[in-house]
C-alpha cells in the first residue's frame, strides 16, 4: 500500500484528533482544575485491543490515580502508530505517552524521556533496547515472532505427522497441503505491512541472526550489508515459496484484520504470527489449533523474540510527573498484565509475574515454546521488530515490508530487494 503524501497525512492527523478525546477533553495535557492532571494517550486497534479493551485499561488506572485524566487517541492503522506519532510531533500535538511506538528517532533528537535504573527495577530486562546508553521504553512484553499457528485438521488429512523443525520438512509439508488443494500459508499487508513480512522475519532471524546475532550492529557499523550471501540467501528462500505457490500473491492486499480471519475461517493451513495471535486462537478456536517455532535449515533450535513494546513518554509533556506515573502504572498493575495475557497473548517481562491459570491452551503451549527456548539459550532478536541501537534505522521496517511484497507478487527478485535495502538504508542514514 503506497505511504500517504506528507499532506495527506497531516489531514489525516487532524481529522483524528478532532474526536479523538475521552471524556469529552481536548487533545494534549494541560491542568483540568481541582488538581486533576490531563495527559494525551496514543493507542492503536486490533481484533484483540479493542476500545472496549483500551477504554478498561484507561480507567483500571485512572481509578487508583483520580488526579489524572487521560485522553485516548488512536493510530489510523494496527501498524503505522509510529508513523502516526511522527506526524503528530510535527503538527506540534506530540502526545504525552505512547505504547508500542518505536522510540527510534524520537529519543535520539530529544523527545523522549529516559527511564531511571530505580524506575526501571521491577521489569525482567531493565536493559533492553538501549539507544545510545539510555533506555526510553518500558520493556514490558516479550513477544515471539513468529511461531507459525497451523490447522491440525488440514495437516492430518494432508498426511503431514509431525510438526516441521527444519526448512526441508516444512517445505514437503506445504508441498503436500497444496497437492490437497489447501494453500499453505496465510499472509496479509493492505494497511497493515507488517502481515506480509512476517515469515521473512522469521527466515532471517534464524538463518542470519542465528549465526550472527549481532548481525544489525554489525550493519550499523558498516561491517556487513543486506546484499551479502547469507542475508541475500534468506531473501530468496523467502521467494521462493511465493514462486512454488505457497503464498497467494493477492493476499498482500488484505489488512491485518482479515489475515486473521482469513486463518481462522480455513483459508490456509499455516499463520506465521506473533504470539498474540493466541488469544484469538483460544476465544475463537474454529478448529483444533496448534503453534510450532519457526523451522531452522538443520533443525537446531533458535526462537526469535523481541522484549520491548511498552511505553514511552514525551520529554515535554505538560504533565511529565503524571505521564509517568500513569505509564508505569499501567504496565505494572497485576490486572492489566492478566488482561494482556488473555486479550492479546502477551509475555509479561515483569519480575515475579506469573500467568494466570485460566489462560488457553494455545497461548500456553507457545509460552512454553519461549520457555524451553530461554531455558536453551535459544532465543534471538526478531529481524524488523527490534527498536533500538541493535535495530533497523528509523523507516526502514516499512522498506522491509515493501521489499516482502515485491518478493511474494514477483516484482523484485532477492538480489534486487537486497539493492533495494542497502539503497534506502543509505538514505536513512
Amino acid at each position: 500500500m503506497p505511504s500517504l503524501t506528507r499532506r495527506q497525512a497531516l489531514g489525516t492527523a487532524v481529522a483524528l484528533l478532532a474526536g479523538a478525546a475521552v471524556d469529552g477533553c481536548s487533545v494534549g495535557s494541560a491542568d483540568s482544575g481541582s488538581g486533576t492532571k490531563t495527559i494525551s494517550f496514543l493507542t492503536f486497534e486490533t481484533p484483540n485491543l479493542t476500545p472496549a479493551y483500551w477504554d478498561a485499561a484507561i480507567k483500571r488506572i485512572t481509578d487508583k490515580y483520580p488526579d489524572i485524566k487521560v485522553n485516548k487517541l488512536v493510530a489510523p492503522t494496527a501498524d503505522g502508530r509510529t508513523d502516526y506519532a511522527k506526524q503528530l510531533l510535527q503538527s506540534g500535538q506530540f502526545p504525552d505517552v505512547m505504547i508500542a511506538v518505536s522510540p527510534a528517532g524520537f529519543a535520539e533528537a530529544g523527545n523522549l524521556y529516559a527511564w531511571s535504573p530505580g524506575e526501571l527495577k521491577d521489569f525482567v530486562f531493565p536493559t533492553a533496547n538501549p539507544i545510545k546508553g539510555k533506555y526510553f521504553q518500558l520493556p514490558a512484553n516479550t513477544q515471539t515472532i513468529p511461531p507459525i499457528y497451523y490447522n491440525k485438521r488440514m495437516f492430518t488429512d494432508a498426511g503431514i505427522t509431525a510438526t516441521p523443525k527444519t526448512w526441508a520438512e516444512l517445505l514437503d509439508a506445504a508441498a503436500k497441503l497444496k497437492a490437497k488443494g489447501v494453500t499453505p500459508f496465510v499472509v496479509g499487508g493492505g494497511k497493515d505491512t507488517f502481515a506480509s513480512s512476517m515469515i521473512l522475519a522469521g527466515i532471517i532471524s534464524v538463518d542470519v541472526y542465528g549465526t550472527t546475532p549481532d548481525w544489525l550492529t554489525k550493519r550499523r557499523a558498516g561491517q556487513v550489508k543486506f546484499a551479502d550471501q547469507d542475508f541475500t540467501a534468506a531473501l530468496a528462500k523467502f521467494a521462493n515459496l511465493a514462486q512454488q505457490g505457497y503464498i497467494a500473491k493477492s493476499d498482500v492486499s488484505r489488512d491485518y484484520a482479515a489475515t486473521e480471519q482469513a486463518f481462522l475461517d480455513g483459508k490456509g493451513a499455516m499463520y506465521p504470527m506473533g504470539n498474540w495471535f493466541a488469544a484469538s486462537g483460544d476465544s475463537k478456536h474454529p478448529f483444533d489449533i496448534g503453534v510450532f517455532n519457526f523451522p531452522t535449515a538443520d533443525g537446531k533450535l533458535v526462537v526469535p523474540a523481541y522484549t520491548g513494546g511498552g511505553m514511552i513518554v514525551s520529554a515535554k509533556a505538560a504533565n511529565l510527573d503524571a505521564a509517568k506515573k500513569f505509564a508505569l502504572a499501567f504496565q505494572l498493575d497485576k490486572t492489566q498484565l492478566d488482561a494482556s495475557v488473555k486479550a492479546d497473548g502477551l509475555i509479561p517481562a515483569i519480575k515475579g509475574y506469573t500467568p494466570p491459570a485460566d489462560t488457553g491452551a494455545l497461548y500456553k503451549a507457545g509460552y512454553d515454546l519461549y520457555q524451553q527456548a530461554v531455558t536453551a539459550n535459544a532465543v534471538v532478536h526478531t529481524f524488523r521488530w527490534e527498536t533500538a541501537d541493535d535495530g533497523l534505522l528509523p523507516g526502514l521496517a516499512a522498506k522491509v515490508d515493501a521489499a516482502a511484497q515485491d518478493l511474494i507478487t514477483g516484482r523484485k527478485t532477492a538480489a534486487d530487494a537486497a539493492a533495494y535495502l542497502d539503497a534506502e538504508w543509505a538514505k536513512a542514514s
